[in-house]
């Protein structure tokens, strides 16, 4: 019978999810030649190719993803075990590692972690900024964060914030070279300001009135991947900027910025903490879990 050592999945795991054999070897604090013995090792007694290696990337193999969607769990769940050992001792401890949007992250790193690492010292909790929508267990996450309606179906979801609402905003300045749009269609005229996911999707900007809906496939000088550099954009009286209300409540007060078209700002349920239903959570994150409920509950 084929048998892997722990060791050599560990490598394979980093390897696969750094996409670089260099830069997996820092992580593991070992050397890059090391790595690469390992993985010849591993893919000679497993007779199969896990890697496809170029002098400029590494990218895995079909039989590489295979192996991988089935690791990254099981591994996840030996570390799990050592943690709760580790846990009933006087203190828990753990590490936490979650992928979320900068903006996403940002209310928890504000409002739930000072107290939280306080009470648990012991505790790592490790945030990857990253807007792309990623599958959390093949990627080697405990729990992400999205908006509701994003969140895969078999995943425990911990509602915080407020439902979250869009706008359309501009600055004065542009708003004096150009029209007020008077429906949807109308900003197909202006110049806007997109969104790209860092899969390479577009944002297209879905308008929703008293039952009616329009999608507009807008255009503009200028595509960015992050929120708050759309809301500078804005700002700078370059276009028209979709983006969610929170981001943009003091400047529309002020008077730097106009919503436009307010009627048309759909409203939907807000952020939530997810992590696998199908898994016992390890104490660190169940406690974390825990944390935010209980700040969602009193925010």
């Amino acid at each position: 019978m084929l048998r892997a050592g722990l060791s050599e999945l560990t490598v394979f795991v980093a390897i696969a999810h750094q996409r670089s054999f260099s830069a997996a070897a820092r992580t593991l604090g070992v050397s890059a030649s090391a790595l690469s013995h390992a993985m010849r090792g591993l893919e000679a007694k497993l007779d199969v190719r896990l890697f496809n290696r170029t002098t400029r990337s590494v990218a895995l193999t079909e039989a590489g993803q295979q192996l991988l969607r089935r690791v990254v769990p099981a591994m996840a769940d030996l570390e799990d075990a050592v943690n709760e050992v580790a846990s009933a001792r006087d203190r828990p401890s753990g590490s936490i590692r979650i992928s979320a949007s900068e903006n996403a992250a940002k209310p928890l790193v504000r409002h739930v972690l000072p107290e939280f690492l306080v009470a648990y010292p012991d505790i790592h909790v490790e945030f990857v900024v990253d807007t792309r929508l990623v599958d959390i267990v093949a990627d080697g996450f405990d729990a992400g964060i999205r908006v509701l309606q994003d969140v895969p179906r078999d995943m425990v979801a911990v509602r915080f914030g407020p439902d979250m609402r869009f706008a359309a905003v501009a600055s004065p300045g542009y708003l004096a070279r150009h029209d007020l749009p008077e429906t949807p269609n109308d900003l197909a005229r202006h110049r806007c300001i997109r969104f790209r996911f860092a899969s390479g999707a577009l944002y297209r900007w879905d308008l929703e009135s008293q039952g009616k809906s329009a999608s507009v496939d807008v255009d503009g000088p200028m595509t960015l991947g992050n929120l708050n550099l759309m809301v500078e954009a804005a700002l700078a009286g370059i276009g028209v900027a979709w983006v969610p209300d929170y981001l943009v409540t003091e400047h529309l007060t002020a008077g730097r910025l106009v919503q436009l078209l307010p009627e048309w700002s759909p409203s939907f349920p807000g952020l939530c903490l997810y992590y696998p239903a199908n898994r016992h959570p390890p104490t660190a994150l169940r406690l974390f879990a825990q944390a935010v409920r209980d700040w969602a509950k009193h925010p």
